[in-house]
């Protein structure tokens, strides 16, 4: 079968990127409703140096318009930004994966996100980080889930308006982040709010 067909200038896009396969490594193919699960490859190399413990793969669903994007050492987050996946029509998210000795030194190798801090602290830590400005006044919402006995942490932030989703693992701090303009935003809340909460470690 042609992965070209019904896809459009997308899929020349792909085979451009030498993916003859048309297949995204750790993406998988589209349910029945169009969505698509990446899984964090095992061997996906991380740029977080020598002596790290291997990163524990994460994944999350996404419509099949959203394509891996190469991450820049030179972006907002720096060499923390484990993956980027944007959707032109849609929005943009990205991943952080942090080292928990930058926040504290005495939580060992089997992190949970409520040793690293409350929701309220977490997000005015890290918040910056994933925003580029100081949260104070643009947290709209957040609540805490547990899934598989996980927890995680999710923030809805305005302006900019954002989704984050923030878990520990391992020796490990995730930031999953969802952001797009303000038409966007409005058109695909509900798609933007479904990626955000289908965040695993």
């Amino acid at each position: 079968s042609c992965a070209a067909i019904g896809f459009g200038e997308d899929a020349f896009a792909v085979v451009k990127q030498g993916l003859l396969a048309g297949r995204i490594p750790g993406l998988s193919e589209p349910d029945r409703q169009g969505w698509r699960t990446y899984r964090r490859p095992d061997d996906k190399s991380g740029g977080h140096g020598v002596g790290w413990s291997p990163i524990i793969p994460y994944e999350f669903s996404v419509p099949q318009t959203w394509e891996e994007v190469p991450v820049s050492i030179a972006d907002l987050g720096g060499t923390e930004i484990d993956l980027r996946f944007a959707s032109s029509k849609e929005g943009r998210l990205s991943v952080i994966v942090a080292p928990v000795l930058r926040f504290a030194d005495n939580i060992g190798d089997n992190a949970t996100i409520d040793q690293i801090g409350t929701p309220d602290k977490v997000i005015n830590a890290f918040g910056p980080e994933v925003i580029g400005e100081n949260v104070e006044g643009k947290v709209l919402s957040s609540k805490v889930s547990e899934y598989s006995g996980r927890k995680y942490y999710q923030f809805e932030l305005e302006p900019p308006h954002v989704l984050i989703t923030a878990t520990a693992a391992g020796n490990r701090l995730y930031l999953f982040s969802i952001t797009g303009n303000g038409l966007q935003w409005k058109k695909h809340y509900s798609d933007l709010k479904r990626i955000a909460e289908s965040f695993r470690v």
